[in-house]
This record gives C-alpha cells, structure tokens and sequence, in this order.
C-alpha cells in the first residue's frame, strides 16, 4: 500500500495512524508460514489459502449485509472448499465445474430465502444480493484458485512465491517511497495515501525484483521478468484502489480486525487476489506449464 509522506503543507497527504511495528512482526510470521507451507509440504499451502479465502469471505459478507444485501455465506464457503482444492487436484476444468456450481447454489440460496429475514426490508430486489454473491465468490475464491492452479505445475513452490514476491515488492517498494517522496495524491477521493510517486516506486520495485528472480526461481527470461514485475506491479496497485473504492462505499476502513496492523484478511489479500490470474497465464506464456 503506497503512502504519503506527511508535511504542513497542501502538497502532501497525511498519512493514516497504522501500528507500524505490529504489521512488519505480523507480515514477517504470515511469510515465515508461507515459506513452510511451499517447501515442506505443498498441500499445506492449499489449506493455507483455503482458511485465508474462508475468513475474508466471511469479512466481505458480512460488509455487505450491513448495507442490506443479503449475501450468502454458507455457497461461497462451501465452493471455496471445492474450487482451492479441485484446481490443485483437478486443474482448470474441475475449478470452472466447481465455480460454475457454486454460483448455482448462491442463485438457488436466495430463491428459497424468504423476504425479510435476517434484517432485510422486503422491498430489496434478489438480483442485488445475487450479483453480492457472485461477486463474493467471484473475487475471493476463484482469483485465489489461479494460485493453486500455480502450484500444481511441476515447480509450482517456485512459481507461488515468485508471486507473493512481486505483489508484496509493490507495497514495501510504493510504501517507502511514498513515505520518503510522496507529493502528489493519486485517486485522493479513494485511497488519500496511495501517491503517483509511490507507484513509481512499486513499479521500479517490481521490475526489478522480477528481472532478478525470474531467471533464478524459474530459468525465465529477464526481461520476461521485468515484463512480469511491471504487469503484477500495476494489477496489483488496480487491486488495492478497487478495495479502497469498495470499503468507501460500505462506510468502512478495514474488512475485519484479524491482523494487528493490517486489518481484515481480506486487506492483505486486496493486491494479491487479482494478480494470480495475471501472473498464472503470463508464466504460462514465459515458461510453459
């Protein structure tokens, strides 16, 4: 997450009271347990992810039903329990049956609802929280199934922390240089602590790291590596400003409180769910299967 250096003058942004000290020691341990998952045992990182996605699906849920929309909990869940494992099991094919059920049942959830349960006013149309579900489904479960999907290649361990590399690059790169040189706000109506010059920053970050690690994790190109680190860069920073823009509309600062320093699960999730999809197809197309 890029940020703003503060100052008295107008130029600048203030930025936001986070527990510094508290969210580097919880983002060193998420990482510690990362590393363990990948390397001594694979499947651990499908459970892993699979509590990650549950928990922060939970946290959108719950967002959005306090603006009224009857959004599933139990659908998404379940799917999410069948689309992590059955891309790591199965690959592509058994995660679009799995998703393509899943969105079924949230259609099927809401038709035997019944008008004004849980807090809901009668008059809500279905397609609303429908469209609430899908989305749930859409943006926590089947963007993180493209990790999996990652890691099942051959040198998948590889693959998924050259991924988590890149997206973490682009929030200490833009973090660093938004605190030292941040003047110009970037989408200031929202996300005020995001500058240009921090996503300059992530940027330059990004494609650096993916110049250097590409070649040493997977025995890619540089220069795909550079393209890789500027594409996750740049997705990663869309990520982060689309939930920005999401949880300004809902009326809140964080999906949840789970992690000291962070917020929810699914604020540390922001940048890393959209760039799966992008990272997995562009391996593809660097390295091959």
């Amino acid at each position: 997450m890029n940020a703003t250096a503060p100052t008295t003058g107008p130029a600048r942004t203030r930025r936001a009271g986070r527990d510094l000290p508290a969210a580097v020691g919880v983002g060193l341990a998420l990482g510690a347990v990362l590393l363990l998952s990948l390397f001594v045992r694979p499947e651990a990182f499908v459970v892993l992810a699979c509590a990650a996605v549950l928990w922060g699906t939970v946290e959108v849920s719950r967002a959005f039903r306090a603006q009224h929309l009857r959004v599933p909990v139990v659908p998404p869940a379940v799917g999410t329990l069948a689309m992590l494992p059955g891309a790591y099991l199965g690959g592509p094919e058994t995660l679009l049956v799995a998703y393509a059920l899943t969105v079924f049942a949230v259609l099927v959830w809401r038709l035997l609802a019944t008008g004004g349960d849980h807090g809901t006013p009668v008059g809500v149309p279905a397609v609303r929280d429908v469209a609430g579900g899908v989305f749930v489904v859409s943006y926590g479960p089947l963007l993180a199934s493209f990790a999996v999907l990652m890691l099942a290649a051959t040198d998948g361990p590889r693959r998924v922390l050259l991924f988590v590399v890149l997206a973490v690059a682009s929030d200490i790169g833009g973090y660093a240089t938004g605190v030292l040189w941040g003047r110009h706000p970037m989408a200031p109506s929202v996300s005020p602590k995001k500058s240009w010059e921090g996503t300059a920053g992530s940027l330059a970050t990004g494609a650096a790291l993916g110049a250097v690690c590409l070649p040493l994790l997977l025995g890619g190109p540089w220069w795909g590596g550079l393209l890789l680190g500027l594409v996750t860069v740049a997705v990663a920073v869309l990520g982060d400003l689309s939930e920005s823009m999401l949880k300004r509309d809902l009326g809140i600062k964080d999906m949840g409180d789970l992690l000291p320093g962070h917020g929810g699960v699914m604020d540390r999730l922001d940048s890393l769910l959209p760039t799966a999809p992008v990272v997995h197809l562009l391996l593809l197309a660097l390295i091959g299967p």
